[in-house]
Formats: C-alpha cells, sequence, structure tokens
C-alpha cells in the first residue's frame, strides 16, 4: 500500500524531541548550588550571581523572573527580605523570601547596574529599556550546570526554580507551604511539579514516630 504525500513528509519530518532528554528537570542539591555560586565569584559575574540568587530564592517561573523591576525589590535603598510579584501564567500574586546571600549580590549588582525602581534587574544587553529575555536566561542556566559538571540535558531554569521547593518539602514533609511558596492554584500540580511518588510519602512516614 503506498503513503500519500502528506504522510511520507510526515514520516520524514523529525520528531521535535528527539535525542532530547525529556520530562522533569532536576533540581540542584545544596552542594551544586554552593559550586555554581563558587564559579560565578571566581569568574567575578556579578549579574549572572545576583540573576542565580534571586531565581533560588524566589523559584520563580523564567518568564516572571526576567520581568522583575527593581521597584519590585528594592525599598528605601535596601533590598526587601520579602518581596511579591504577580504571575504571568496565573494572574495570582505569590510572595517570597530574599536571604542575606540573595541579598548581598542583588545589592553589589544594582550598585553597577544603577537605574530607577521602575527599570528592569536584568535589562537585555542589545536593548536596555527591555528585560532580558527567557531564551537568554536559559542559556545562562546551560552554562552555569555545565561549569560544574553537571548534565545539561538533565537541568534548565525549572531546575533553579524547584530547587529551595523541594529542599524544603524533603526537610519538612507541609506540602501545602510548598504549594503556596511556588504559587500554585492546587495541590496535584505541587505533587507533579516536585514528582512525590509512594517511596516519597513512605519514607516520610517511616521517620514519623507516634
Amino acid at each position: 500500500m503506498e503513503m500519500t504525500e502528506s504522510q511520507t513528509v510526515a514520516t520524514k519530518r523529525q520528531v521535535w524531541n528527539a535525542g532530547r532528554t525529556v520530562g522533569a528537570k532536576r533540581a540542584l542539591k545544596p552542594k551544586q548550588v554552593w559550586q555554581i555560586r563558587f564559579y560565578l565569584n571566581h569568574n567575578r559575574r556579578l549579574r549572572d550571581r545576583a540573576l542565580f540568587d534571586l531565581a533560588i530564592d524566589s523559584k520563580l517561573r523564567g518568564c516572571d523572573l526576567v520581568r522583575m523591576k527593581i521597584g519590585d525589590i528594592v525599598s528605601g535603598g535596601q533590598i526587601r527580605t520579602r518581596a511579591i510579584v504577580m504571575q504571568q501564567k496565573t494572574s495570582r500574586p505569590v510572595q517570597f523570601e530574599l536571604l542575606a546571600d540573595a541579598r548581598a549580590s542583588l545589592l553589589a549588582w544594582l550598585e553597577r547596574r544603577g537605574g530607577t525602581v521602575d527599570d528592569y534587574v536584568f535589562p537585555s544587553r542589545v536593548d536596555h529599556a527591555r528585560h532580558l529575555s527567557t531564551r537568554q536566561y536559559a542559556r545562562l542556566v546551560d552554562d552555569w550546570v555545565t561549569a560544574v559538571g553537571l548534565m545539561q540535558s538533565e537541568y534548565g531554569t525549572h531546575s533553579l526554580r524547584r530547587t529551595k521547593a523541594s529542599i524544603i518539602y524533603r526537610a519538612t514533609g507541609n506540602l501545602r507551604a510548598v504549594q503556596i511558596l511556588l504559587g500554585h492554584s492546587k495541590i496535584e500540580n505541587t505533587v507533579r511539579y516536585l514528582g512525590i511518588d509512594v517511596e516519597d510519602a513512605l519514607a516520610l512516614a517511616e521517620n514519623t514516630e507516634i
């Protein structure tokens, strides 16, 4: 039986994810977070260190992270200890903390960067009035993970979003808290996002004595 022309074209067209590792990206381990920080410090990549720290603490999607403005994280000339942004995907606000390391790296970057509260924290280097693109952010993440010996195919921008959330969940087992921190509307989304399975649930149960 002969194939039609459209069928022939379809069989010749390469599948979009051919040869790629698909599925959820791995979260970073604490040791890997510090390896990346050391690499960025050693190479004096002030902007990248601030971007990395903000990504880890904020747990934001890349599209929300790159659109952050100076006024979102600065108040009275100081970096806020807590900030809140409106998520683009869900149109829901989400609050996050900024710990000492992130505040220090952001302050150092903004002192060099300058700008007003209405300017983007991370401007595009092509057009200073626009923000860093999500594609460029993804390229930077690829660079950071490969620089410390990790496989690029296993990590991505969502690795940074998942990192602190995964650590908090494994330390506390508090799924509702993680849901709030990630800004998920449904707890089922958080379960899928963290990749929680029966083994995880049993491990938590085994560590709980009554």
